[in-house]
């Protein structure tokens, strides 16, 4: 099995649409049209769920009716978002044939299919022309991907001149190793983490121009602490969250995120950068 395989196995390979439709009905949201916001507690498939969606968006300056490319799209909460906040136009990208085909029902349910399309495509070699999009976004997608110098030049690739690529990913810190398993992978094979520096570094060199540059790990670490003390007063976990995309190991893999970053394992980032315009 390839590292592309291993990855869309990590994540999972059955249609997801079954669970999402079982926790919107017990959610009170039967099978009518939704709005993107009632979608947010499953659909924002990172740390800081949709806070840090919008934190990452306010530090872009995107035009109304941008393209924007979203790599590792996942579900499509990003995506969803961007179109609905910022009237872009955005196509989302996935390994993974189960989070395209719930994208892709989410947004004909949120009434945003005409501005969001999916589609299963490599990262690594992304299917569009040069200078295709406007701006460029990907949230805990690159931790998967080993060739990071290749992933940042196909960006740079298909982006317009000027424009911004936002950036929202797991850092590596010091020197002890990850404790497995983690959102993103179950075991080291699959999890390719850069310290801070490096990821940098990598990114000045392919051409990008840094924009800003911000470190989240403290409200990280607070969000996944709040996280799991309204967990534990539960007595079931609520009918929407990430646990329906995810599968039920996801509070072990939260919790072993959770001790990373307090153990100065890993860290977490958020950076916009740009194509020069000239």
């Amino acid at each position: 099995m390839n590292e592309s395989q291993s990855i869309v196995e990590h994540y999972g390979t059955e249609s997801l649409i079954p669970g999402i439709n079982a926790a919107l009905n017990m959610a009170g949201l039967g099978e009518d049209n939704i709005g993107w916001k009632d979608l947010a507690p499953l659909d924002q498939f990172h740390v800081r769920g949709l806070a840090a969606t919008q934190e990452l968006a306010s530090s872009m300056n995107i035009a109304s009716g941008a393209s924007i490319l979203d790599i590792g799209c996942g579900v499509g909460g990003a995506s969803r978002f961007l179109a609905a906040s910022h009237d872009a136009r955005v196509t989302g990208i996935d390994l993974s044939p189960a989070f395209i085909e719930a994208a892709s029902a989410l947004s004909v349910r949120a009434g945003l299919s005409d501005r969001t399309t999916f589609r299963v495509a490599n990262a690594l070699d992304l299917p569009f022309e040069a200078s295709t999009f406007d701006d460029a976004w990907t949230q805990h997608a690159a931790m998967n991907i080993r060739d990071r110098a290749r992933l940042y030049s196909e960006v740079f690739r298909v982006l317009k001149r000027g424009g911004q690529f936002a950036i929202h990913d797991v850092v590596q810190m010091g020197d002890q190793p990850l404790i497995f398993p983690v959102p993103w992978a179950r075991v080291p094979e699959t999890s390719f983490l850069l310290s801070s520096a490096a990821m940098r570094d990598i990114l000045t060199k392919t051409g990008f121009e840094i924009v800003s540059w911000s470190d989240t790990t403290e409200p990280t670490k607070a969000w996944i602490a709040h996280l799991q003390a309204a967990r534990a007063a539960m007595t079931a976990p609520p009918p929407m969250g990430l646990h329906v995309v995810t599968g039920t190991d996801f509070p072990t893999m939260i919790a072993n995120l959770g001790r990373n970053l307090n153990e100065g394992r890993a860290g977490l980032v958020q950076t916009v950068v740009r194509r020069p315009k000239q």
